[in-house]
């Protein structure tokens, strides 16, 4: 997992220049949903691409939930329990939100059975903090785990795994419009967290 430096938060959020995401999304989907009918038949072959292509968004939901280290080990978990129910899922074509509600799942029961990371709702507000590069990755992600669940979620899957708005619509099962509005309004908080209210 690697977030980049704090300097560019504000300019990766923005979704850039892509390759026709939505063409993609479309090709996506179709594939997605072959896959799903092929694993619920037993192939595993199947299954592994269905892993391959969604491992990305159940890491960030994970890491929207859990630390880094703790959400790399929860990821293999996340494909076990979706593995063993896949047959319970009835449309394929809901296969992100699935996996996202199975992540989120998984996250709850383990903060439940041990310590995670600290509680952070009543951490102190930050101070104003310089520019550039002098916040650690730690500082960045403790703030946005301050956020509201729809907010940190959509944040890490932009910044900690680099998709772009349409693709994180199309693995949630979400509107395009209602993640810019996440995305939006999540990197709104994370810049007062971080203290950088007074800029641009």
């Amino acid at each position: 997992m690697l977030i980049p430096p704090a300097s560019q938060v504000s300019a990766i959020a923005r979704d850039g220049p892509m390759e026709s995401p939505r063409a993609a999304a479309g090709r996506d989907t179709e594939a997605d949903h072959a896959a799903v009918e092929a694993a619920r038949a037993g192939d595993r072959a199947a299954f592994a691409r269905l892993h391959e292509r969604f491992a990305p968004m159940v890491h960030g939901i994970l890491l929207a939930h859990a630390g880094p280290r703790e959400a790399d080990d929860l990821v293999q978990e996340v494909f076990l329990r979706a593995m063993r129910s896949i047959g319970t899922l009835r449309d394929a074509a809901a296969v992100g939100g699935w996996l996202a509600a199975i992540a989120r799942n998984t996250a709850a029961s383990a903060a439940r059975a041990g310590p995670g990371p600290a509680p952070l709702s009543n951490a102190p507000e930050p101070a104003a903090r310089p520019r550039g590069d002098a916040l650690t990755t730690e500082d960045v992600m403790a703030r946005i785990r301050e956020l509201p669940e729809a907010y940190r979620e959509t944040l890490l899957l932009r910044l900690a795994e680099g998709m772009p708005g349409p693709r994180i619509a199309e693995r949630l099962g979400l509107t395009e419009g209602s993640v810019r509005v996440n995305l939006s309004r999540g990197m709104k908080l994370l810049r007062q967290r971080l203290g950088w209210e007074d800029g641009p």
